[in-house]
């Protein structure tokens, strides 16, 4: 027996794109085609609406703004969405198991109309993803302020919430035109929802199904993601690591998550045992062990020689007072010291301990503390060079006998002192002063000009050694630089050997043919030569 069963079937999936900025990210998701997914859009503008290409269209309150927009004030945004509630019930009653709330926070509408949205998504059961992003810096601080207290709001209203700041965007692409970067945040948007929808919709050899989903996703407050794709050589490694510097992030890492939900999609090249091996293993450092990692493994010929790594983690613990991802702080406990406990006796003392009087004890001076000082010189008076101390030896007795002295008319010499300076190591003698007159003194001597002349000098030399010591140019000439010239000495040329001819000549003394002796001068020299070395 054979049934024919109705193929247009309504998507297990929504994405519902939210005020003026959800819905465009809505309109680039629709352009971009996502596979298993329905989108719709809400928004109080109608003149955004009709230009939409998405064929389900929701004007949240026609009645109280009139088709005009919410004016950026997201209270008026929340009472526009209370008024077409009931439309919105029945638009998600049908067969839906997850739905995508995106929004860019800061305006009217999607700050106030986003969380009510999500809450109608919860109410029916339905596992409720919030995809937001955060104003750029120059969109002022109101708005930035009105973006927390929506992100806020949302929060509480969703299971799982990604926060994608825009400012990011310049980071890593640059200075951009104000168009560009509207569509490269709508592009981020349409990746996070890609991401995680296709890990459900397409079917893998090793699949992620929707429960493996929902495990991760229900309950898990803020979260984080990451998708990235790389080919060539390490390309399963590249794509881990590029997968987590993503911009999804939003400058967080997956340290700490509960939950990963890894999916490697591959093109016309399989992924290798290698691979599989040196992404999962990233992953898990990444996380930590504690993570519980729920992979999936698919194709899709699109990506050619490429390999696709989408990394969630979730289960964070979100840090109360900020919202944002880490590690609570623990709470103190508080432990008053001067408190009186009472000590609770629940036996009887066996052997009762006998009490004597206390005596008087002498009291005893507190030794003062040894602190540890600097040895130091400490000069001390002369020391007398003496005999050393004997035992007198007695000496026979002679006759005395009569000593001349004879008178001599000579100039005194000069005192020789035989006395030493003995220098003693003592911890308990002041430093010695240094005297600074003399330097101070010469200094003084010099007249203000040149004084401030050689200071100039000094520094200048001071400073073009800084700057040549500062590349390796300059360190390469100064070790091939004569010091005279480093140091700007000025040598003067001594004369040539060229000039004279002193050196050339010879004396020498000789005898001629009749025996007699005479001096000759010669002009070669054998034994100098005129160019010394």
């Amino acid at each position: 027996m054979k049934f024919d069963l109705p193929k247009e079937l309504s998507s297990i999936i929504k994405v519902i794109g939210v005020g003026g900025g959800g819905s465009n990210a809505v309109n680039h998701m629709y352009a971009q085609g996502i596979k298993g997914v329905d989108f719709i859009i809400c928004n109080t503008d109608k003149q955004a609406l009709d230009i939409s290409p998405v064929p389900v269209k929701v004007q949240l309150g026609p009645e109280l703004t009139d088709g005009l927009g919410a004016g950026s004030v997201p209270d008026r945004g929340k009472d526009a969405a209370q008024e077409n509630i009931d439309e919105v019930r029945q638009l998600l009653s049908t067969r839906t198991k997850m739905v995508f709330i995106t929004a860019g926070m800061g305006g009217g509408t999607g700050t106030g109309a986003g969380p009510v949205i999500a809450s109608i998504a919860r109410e029916l059961g339905i596992l409720t993803v919030g995809i937001v992003t955060m104003p750029f810096q120059w969109e002022g601080r109101k708005r930035k302020q009105q973006a927390m207290a929506g992100i806020e709001d949302l929060r509480r209203s969703v299971d799982t919430l990604l926060v994608i700041n825009n400012d990011r965007l310049r980071d890593l692409y640059g200075n951009l035109s104000l168009d560009n970067a509207f569509g490269y945040a709508d592009n981020v948007l349409t990746t996070a929802a890609r991401g995680i929808a296709e890990i459900i919709t397409v079917t893998g050899k090793v699949n992620v199904d929707f429960e493996d989903v929902k495990t991760v996703m229900t309950n898990s407050g803020a979260a984080v993601m990451g998708m990235a794709e790389a080919e060539g050589e390490e390309r399963a490694l590249r794509a881990a690591q590029e997968a987590l510097a993503s911009p999804l992030l939003n400058d967080n890492d997956i340290k700490g998550a509960k939950f990963v939900l890894l999916n490697i999609t591959h093109g016309t090249q399989e992924v290798l045992m290698d691979e599989i091996t040196e992404i999962t293993d990233h992953i898990q450092d990444a996380a930590g062990s504690s993570a519980d990692v729920i992979w999936g493994y698919c194709k899709d010929e699109s990506l050619g020689a490429k390999v696709r790594v989408t990394v969630i983690a979730t289960g964070f613990q979100v840090n109360p007072d900020t919202g944002l991802i880490g590690t609570a702080p623990e709470a103190r406990k508080v432990i008053p010291l001067d408190a009186d406990v009472p000590t609770m006796i629940m036996q009887p003392i066996v052997n009762p301990v006998a009490v004597t009087p206390k005596q008087s004890a002498t009291a005893v001076p507190p030794v003062p503390s040894e602190q540890p000082m600097e040895p130091y010189l400490k000069p001390v008076a002369p020391v007398v060079n003496e005999a050393p101390s004997t035992p007198p030896v007695v000496a026979p007795f002679r006759p005395e006998r009569p000593v001349e002295f004879e008178v001599v008319n000579k100039q005194p010499a000069a005192p020789v002192s035989d006395d030493k300076k003995v220098h003693a190591l003592y911890d308990d003698a002041p430093p010695a002063s240094v005297n600074t007159t003399s330097a101070d003194n010469s200094a003084q001597r010099l007249p203000p000009a040149e004084h401030q002349a050689r200071v100039e000098e000094r520094l200048s030399r001071m400073r073009d050694l800084t700057l040549r010591l500062r590349s390796p140019n300059g360190i390469n000439d100064l070790e091939r630089e004569p010091a005279y010239i480093r140091k700007r000495v000025t040598l003067t040329e001594g004369p040539r050997s060229t000039d004279s001819s002193v050196s050339r000549y010879t004396l020498s003394e000789d005898q001629d043919e009749s025996g007699e002796r005479r001096v000759e001068l010669k002009k070669n020299n054998p034994f100098l030569h005129d160019n010394v070395d």
